[in-house]
Order: C-alpha cells, then structure tokens, then sequence
C-alpha cells in the first residue's frame, strides 16, 4: 500500500469518527438541555435533518425548511414564531 493511499484510508477513518463523536455529542445534548425543533433553521443554517437526500448540518435548501431541525434549549420550540406562518414544532413540519 503506498504511504499516499494509507494516509488517505487513516484520514476518512478520523473524519468517521468525529463524525460519529459529534453525532454523539448533539444527540445527548439534545435530550438533555436542547431539543430539535422543527421548522426554524435558516437556509444552509440547520444542525442536521433536512429530508432525503441530505447529508446533515447546513443542508437545508429553503429559510423555515419543515424538515431540517436546530437544536434550542429544551421547552421552548413551539413558542417559536417564524415569519413562514408556522411555529417551530417537535416533528418535522409537512410544508
């Protein structure tokens, strides 16, 4: 194997892991202190979800996207009012 190819193998086993550890990490925060809300990120804004075909963090296409989520502290999503015309919401939004 040339030193090329193993650098390359080690550097997407590290960026996996992280990856992982990060999901880790938003997944105890949120069901702590934070929970996903629905329906509230901004375009290219969102902590992660956005619908099929996304990847995670940053993917959503439209401002209020229904089905990308941001973490808020916990107790507040659905007291968010967007200018879309929906509040945040626990589960994705069908728009």
């Amino acid at each position: 194997m040339s030193p090329k190819l193993a650098a390359a193998i080690a550097t997407a086993i590290g960026l996996a892991a992280a990856a992982a550890h990060a999901q880790d990490a938003m997944d105890d925060m949120a069901s702590d202190e934070m929970e996903k809300c629905y329906g509230v990120a901004m375009a290219g804004q969102n902590d992660c979800a956005a619908g099929p075909g996304t990847t995670c963090a940053g993917t959503a296409t439209m401002d209020y996207q229904g089905n990308a989520w941001k973490l808020v502290p916990a107790g507040t999503c659905t007291g968010i009012e967007t200018p879309a015309g929906h509040n945040g919401a626990l589960e994705p939004i069908e728009m």
